[in-house]
């Protein structure tokens, strides 16, 4: 801990009229002996406070609490606990140096501390790019009594968190997902068609259940009337293919298109591995950066965590068909995969639609991408002058592209999702329960 001295503004003010004074008894000699007595008071005055807030070696303690590792996008907390030891009330001033990323340079809490009391500071960080994020010292400014001087501390808190992918969302989403209520977080409730084909137990009929699936051999053996049991499909594989390159660097609330793919995709994932699936992971730019084989071991979710949280990139072209050559020679079971990408125009879409039909052909290919929520402002804005006509008609033609390229990945037998950013989650969870329902994987 170090400590520094300081004199409050308020000492230069007194010494400026002072100094107001001792010029002033040039014309008048009765205003020196005042100039003088102000400075004297002010001198004693300096140091009743200097000895105040010096008379203890460790007057002021502080310290932070905070998590390991923080969650993009989401609101995490910071702690800051002061105690104070003066024999007197301490009014605090604290600056707390926050980690680079944020750009905050003028973060300043005030507080005033009892005697022996202990104080909670506690702010929020919103953090909008993964990586490791460096806090640094914790400095206490204690103003004396008097308020003249003030004494610095200084607290060595160096920390390194780690911001990890929305791990707050993914988590709200498991728990919905375990107690069967997705539909709290805007998932839809499905009717089922028919039933998947594995069968879970007979059991005793009750009001509701389906007399189709009365199980006459057991009702002939039993009192009652027996139903069989049935439940989705498990052990299905469902792999996240997140597109890395530049479409992908669009950003969107303060984060990237391909930062909300990343939050998503553990999402999706997590709710996979509830429902007994095996999640997988692929991403790709002009190479594959990341191979992770879908599984539902117990470990699983922690090795897509790290995966998704080390995925960094230089936004360059995507190379599909290098991206079918993995998936056809890696993944050899039918699966559901979801692939994030951003397609701006029909002709980007064209490019790659030959790899996205071989995908196709061996495996269930849902196809998300994102609505530009900028061209949609000036689609639901009223017009008023020939140049904002213009705007909205060039703003028009994008969206209605957008509608044709959805069509375009129908026509040739491929699922897909356009979705604004902030209901990526939502709908991809929505459209994987579907899917699984409907027994298309």
């Amino acid at each position: 801990m170090l400590k520094s001295f300081y004199l409050n503004s308020i000492v230069y003010y007194i010494a400026g009229i002072s100094a107001i004074v001792f010029v002033l008894s040039y014309f008048e000699p009765a205003f020196y002996r005042i100039g003088g007595l102000v400075l004297l008071l002010l001198a004693i005055a300096v140091l009743i406070d200097t000895l105040l807030v010096y008379g203890k070696k460790r007057g002021v303690t502080a310290s932070r609490e905070l998590t390991d590792r923080f969650s993009i996008g989401d609101v995490n907390k910071v702690k800051i606990l002061l105690e104070n030891a003066y024999p007197f009330p301490a009014r605090v001033s604290v600056i707390d140096e926050l980690p680079d990323q944020f750009q905050e340079r003028k973060w300043l809490r005030k507080a005033m501390l009892g005697r022996d009391e202990t104080h909670e500071i506690v702010y929020e960080l919103v953090p909008t790019s993964r990586g490791e994020y460096v806090f640094h010292d914790i400095n206490v400014y204690v103003h004396a009594p008097l308020r003249l001087v003030k004494r610095r501390y200084v607290f060595v808190a160096g920390k390194t968190v780690k911001v990890y992918p929305s791990y707050v969302q993914m988590r709200r989403y498991q728990l919905l997902a375990v107690s069967n209520r997705l539909q709290e977080a805007g998932v839809k409730q499905i009717r089922k068609i028919g039933h998947s084909m594995e069968f879970e137990q007979i059991k005793e009929y009750v009001r509701g259940d389906d007399y189709r699936t009365i199980n006459w051999k057991a009702t002939a053996r039993k009192d009652g009337l027996m139903v069989n049991n049935y439940t989705d499909e498990r052990s299905q594989q469902i792999y996240c293919l997140i597109n890395k390159g530049r479409v992908m660097k669009m950003p969107f609330q303060g984060l990237t298109l391909l930062d909300h793919a990343v939050n998503a995709t553990l999402v999706l994932s997590n709710v996979a591995l509830v429902r007994q699936d095996k999640a997988g992971l692929i991403t790709f730019e002009k190479n594959i950066d990341t191979f992770l084989q879908a599984d539902k071991h117990s470990t699983q979710m922690n090795l897509l965590l790290e995966n998704l949280y080390r995925q960094k990139t230089q936004f360059l072209e995507p190379d599909f068909e290098k991206l079918f050559s993995v998936i056809r020679n890696r993944i050899t079971n039918r699966s559901l995969l979801v692939l994030f990408t951003n397609f701006e125009s029909m002709e980007s879409l064209q490019r790659e639609m030959a790899a996205l039909k071989k995908i196709a052909r061996y495996h269930l290919l849902l196809v998300v991408f994102f609505e530009n929520t900028e061209i949609r402002k000036l689609t639901d804005k009223k017009a008023s002058s020939v140049e904002e006509i213009y705007i909205r008609t060039i703003a028009e033609k994008f969206a209605y592209e957008k509608k044709l390229m959805v069509k375009e990945l129908h026509k040739n037998g491929i699922p897909s999702i356009l979705t604004t950013p902030e209901n990526l989650t939502v709908n991809t969870v929505n459209k994987y329960l579907e899917l699984k329902t409907r027994m298309y994987i």
